[in-house]
């Protein structure tokens, strides 16, 4: 089946930097209206052909930090691909014993700590009111096709490498971790696993009508559990290299079916979600504004 459409983008966080099982077709190069994206856009064929974008969120080399990340670029070059759904890989602490050092989280719930330093929207400072839709952060669709098929993945790995859903994901600041009592404190608002870059990656995959789902890879239990040391980078980076690995098995065995999904029409709950998102009229509405938001939204603002 070959196709010239690239409906899937997927997103490489810690330790994931590439992919197993494609075919190099080439690196794009966008410039968005928000800037260059982390990296150039690799297109592989997955072996039945079809067309995927990938991107390293820190950089190839990991040397932009999550609050640095230029995510509102990476978005909008995705979507100017065609890009219709996203498959994101992060590393993320555990908040609970259950989930240990190596199991796989896709999360449906987000909490954000972050501190106003991140870009969060493509809407701010432009003349232009727009109010996206957040109480369900995750393609709730793209969730429930995904996981079973990690599940399965995972168990044929053979191993001790569970799988949990419906989590609550925290995203902070960074780049330092979490103080203990930050930790605990995060345990009793009802998050599961903390990380750096769900947010504004989740945020700004909404606004441009992406589903957006994250597969998560804990690498270590944070700072809650009193009388052991808290995380250190050495015991992460440790972690990462294993967890890179089955991460790069999960989406050589899932992005074929997830292709096809999308390319069926079958996620149906974010697109046209944004269509009476704008509170201002369109007679108010800035040209160089609407022009700019073209590049990610052209059914409503072209």
């Amino acid at each position: 089946m070959a196709s010239s459409k690239v409906l899937v983008g997927v997103i490489g966080g810690s330790g994931l930097y590439h992919l197993d099982n494609l075919t190099f077709v080439k690196k794009v190069d966008i410039t968005t209206p928000w800037g260059k994206p982390s990296s150039p856009i690799t297109i592989s064929k997955l072996p039945n052909g079809a067309e995927i974008a990938f991107i390293s969120r820190h950089g190839p080399h990991h040397t932009i930090t999550p609050s640095e990340v230029p995510v509102r670029a990476n978005i909008a070059a995705l979507k100017s691909l065609g890009v219709q759904a996203i498959v994101a890989f992060s590393a993320v602490g555990s908040l609970r014993e259950e989930i240990a050092p190596g199991h796989f989280v896709i999360p449906d719930q987000i909490i954000d700590r972050t501190k106003g330093i991140r870009a969060d929207t493509f809407f701010r400072g432009e003349g232009v009111v727009v109010h996206s839709m957040f109480g369900d952060p995750f393609s709730g669709q793209l969730n429930a096709f995904i996981a079973p098929r990690v599940q399965k993945i995972l168990s044929d790995l053979g191993g001790e490498v569970k799988l949990h859903t419906d989590r609550t994901v925290v995203c902070m600041e960074g780049p330092a971790f979490s103080t203990r009592a930050e930790s605990i404190m995060y345990r009793q608002w009802g998050g599961d696993i903390i990380n750096m870059s769900v947010i504004p990656e989740a945020k700004l995959a909404r606004e441009c009508e992406i589903d957006y789902s994250l597969i998560c890879t804990a690498t270590d239990y944070d700072a809650w559990r009193v009388g052991e040391a808290p995380v250190t980078v050495e015991e992460v980076v440790k972690t990462l290299t294993t967890n890179a690995g089955n991460s790069r098995a999960v989406a050589a065995g899932i992005l074929e079916e997830v292709y096809a999904h999308v390319s069926a029409g079958e996620l149906t709950e974010i697109a046209g979600s944004m269509k009476f998102a704008c509170i201002t009229r369109a007679d108010s509405q800035p040209k160089a504004a609407r022009e700019k938001f073209a590049f990610i939204l052209p059914e409503y603002f072209s």
